[in-house]
């Protein structure tokens, strides 16, 4: 093969991944999810990490004891990571396929997560 044209494929290959990177990328930064307690009064938002975004208490939940309230947080919270860590693997599949490099990802999750 002549080694200009070698040269101009492997640009070519680089510049592909480089755009299935930055993809990848702001598909992530827009994974998220949220998670409401079963009878509403708490609904947790995390990112795409299960990094806690925001909380938000109906008038339902300032009835609740402190440590039934603390409890259904908690669990609300977990369930919000469940669902994006369930995103983000799914985002990651459609750039990566199901192999050694999403095995590798994944395999960093939480285990309540995967």
């Amino acid at each position: 093969m002549d080694p200009a044209q070698w040269l101009a494929d492997y640009q070519e290959r680089l510049e592909r991944v480089a755009y299935s990177a930055r993809s990848a990328s702001a598909s992530l930064a827009e994974v998220g999810a949220s998670a409401t307690s079963p009878r509403g009064e708490v609904t947790v938002t995390v990112n795409a990490g299960g990094v806690l975004g925001d909380v938000v208490l109906t008038p339902a939940a300032r009835k609740l004891d402190v440590d039934t309230l603390a409890m259904l947080i908690v669990s609300t919270a977990r369930e919000a990571q469940r669902l994006a860590g369930a995103r983000m693997t799914e985002v990651m599949t459609a750039y990566l396929g199901d192999g050694d490099a999403l095995n590798q990802i994944t395999n960093h999750l939480p285990e309540a997560v995967r």
